[in-house]
Formats: C-alpha cells, sequence, structure tokens
C-alpha cells in the first residue's frame, strides 16, 4: 500500500511538471497529444483530477459579472497610481473608482458593484478571444457569463478578520521568464471543475471555461503589504496549516465562467515575452469591506455555516 500511494504521488508530482512545461513552452507540440488548437491548449479530457481543498462554512456573494466594462490597464496595488501597458488590460470589479491614477488610498467611497457593499477592489488580466484577423494584443474581451465570489473557512480552526486594505496577490505575470515557480494558474470546465489545468482548456460544446483564484490565506499579523505585495499574506500548508508566526484568515475563492465555443482560441493579456501563456494569469485584490460585513463573514465562517 505505501508502494502504491508512493507512485501516485509521484505520477502527480510528473503530471504537474509536465503542465508547467507545456505551459511555458518548453515542451512543443507533437510531444504528447494535443488539440488542434495548438500545445498552448488542453482537451479537458486529458487533464487529470485533483482534489479541492478541504473548507470549513462558506461565505459567498455577487459583485456583478463587469458588465459595466470597468476596465483600465492600472495596478493599483503593484504601481499605484500609473497607467500600464496599452495591450495588458485588467477586468475590475467591486470598487467603482479604479482609474489609471488611482492608488488604494483613494478607493474608499468609491462605490461598488456588489450587493453586500463590499467596496474592495477584485482585478485580473482581461480575457480574449483571437483568430487570424487579430493583431498581436487584438481580439474580443470576453464579459464573464458568471463571476462567483466566495470565502472559506479554514480546516485547522478559526479564522481572523481580515485588516482594512490587505492586498492579496495569486499567480504570477510574469511565470514564463521567472521559470514558474509562482504560478498559480487554474483553467477547468462547468461540467467538471475537479479537473484543473495550467493551461488554457478545450471545453465540451456546452460548458463553460472556468478561471480559478485561489488566494493566499495566512496573514503575518503586522502588515498590508509588503516590497513583492506577497510575504504579507502567504499560502497555507496543505491541510490548512499556516507557516509560523501567521494566522489563518477568510480563504478567497474567485470562479470566473465563460462562453467559449469549441474550436475558439482564447487567451489573456499578457506582458511581452510571455507569450500570452495561460501560465501566467494572476488576481489582485485590495480589502475594503467594511467592519461590520467582515466580523459578519468571520462568524459564518468560524460557525461552520454556508451564508450568503
Amino acid at each position: 500500500m505505501a508502494y502504491a500511494a508512493t507512485g501516485r504521488r509521484r505520477a502527480a508530482v510528473w503530471a504537474l511538471a509536465v503542465e508547467l512545461l507545456l505551459a511555458a513552452g518548453a515542451i512543443t507540440a507533437g510531444t504528447l497529444r494535443q488539440p488542434s488548437l495548438g500545445a498552448d491548449y488542453v482537451d479537458i479530457d486529458e487533464v487529470a483530477a485533483r482534489p479541492v481543498e478541504a473548507a470549513t462554512g462558506s461565505y459567498t456573494w455577487d459583485c456583478g459579472r463587469n458588465e459595466n466594462g470597468h476596465r483600465n490597464s492600472s495596478n493599483i496595488v503593484v504601481t499605484p497610481g500609473k497607467a500600464g501597458p496599452v495591450h495588458h488590460l485588467h477586468d475590475f470589479f467591486g470598487n467603482l473608482s479604479v482609474d489609471v491614477g488611482s492608488t488604494v488610498k483613494t478607493l474608499a467611497g468609491g462605490g461598488t458593484t456588489c450587493a453586500n457593499g463590499d467596496e474592495s477592489s477584485y482585478y485580473w488580466p482581461v480575457l480574449r478571444t483571437f483568430g487570424p484577423r487579430d493583431g498581436p494584443h487584438g481580439g474580443a474581451v470576453q464579459v464573464p457569463v458568471r463571476v462567483s465570489f466566495a470565502f472559506h473557512g479554514n480546516p485547522r480552526g478559526p479564522v481572523l478578520a481580515m485588516p482594512r486594505l490587505l492586498r492579496g496577490a495569486v499567480g504570477d505575470a510574469y511565470a514564463v521568464t521567472n521559470g514558474g515557480a509562482r504560478a498559480a494558474a487554474v483553467w477547468s470546465c462547468s461540467g467538471s471543475p475537479e479537473r484543473r489545468s495550467l493551461r488554457y482548456v478545450v471545453c465540451p460544446r456546452g460548458q463553460q471555461v472556468l478561471r480559478v483564484f485561489d488566494f493566499p490565506s495566512c496573514w503575518d499579523g503586522r502588515r498590508v503589504d509588503s516590497n513583492d505585495h506577497r510575504q504579507q499574506l502567504v499560502f497555507a500548508f496543505p491541510g490548512g496549516g499556516c507557516p509560523i508566526s501567521t494566522f489563518a484568515v477568510p480563504r478567497l475563492r474567485i470562479v470566473v465562467a465563460y462562453a467559449i465555443a469549441p474550436g475558439t482560441r482564447y487567451r489573456i493579456d499578457s506582458f511581452d515575452a510571455q507569450r500570452h501563456s495561460a501560465l501566467t494569469d494572476h488576481a489582485f485584490f485590495v480589502n475594503l469591506m467594511p467592519d461590520a460585513l467582515m466580523n459578519e463573514v468571520v462568524r459564518c465562517l468560524n460557525a461552520a455555516r454556508s451564508c450568503q
């Protein structure tokens, strides 16, 4: 039995390594069986199922689908107050005031798309379809068909409230040239969400393409930001345990669903040299939940309830 378990672990590690190499372009099309769209894509049936993180309690809320087209090139966490490259647009959810001159200090009172009054800002690169007539950064921006926001509890114990203006980041916009160590892209299909890939997925007709952002959830108890925008909020160990000197806070998961027809190429806006790789998917948030609402979230999660 121990030998079989070791074999399964080795197989899982090998599968993840292959995913990283394919997403980064180190393995070319033809090395493994690929769909007709190319090596950046994988048929969902070829993706192994992976266990989903355990959680205790959940709090879900609605911040819309960005039907109002709130998009620009700013990044209020990494380069506040500055415009980014025009070909790297972000979709913004929640706080309505984010613009190219925004900083986290200008967001309060900016209004929100969230039905519960959450003024936090959540954002990630836009997704575009593209074809032979589109330029290197062209293609129609896709509006999600649905976006789900959820906080989850920690299976090892209670969670603490997130402090106001805490920044969170998941994934790496430079994962191709950085070697993929911080890559956290998750692509899946609505019919089999347990099958998750680092590459763009080809879903059966009638199913939606999913982007999943699982944010870190262990706070250092002191800072709301850090030099690399990551040290203040880090990932838990498998099973939910937090690294020493960090404390569990609500774990944010955002799932973005798109209606992409089979046979259609799609990709995220990316920086030059990143090849529009699915591996470089990433997202950020700045917490501006009212204190009363954050405390409600914490009570819900620590009581192991499912709340909306």
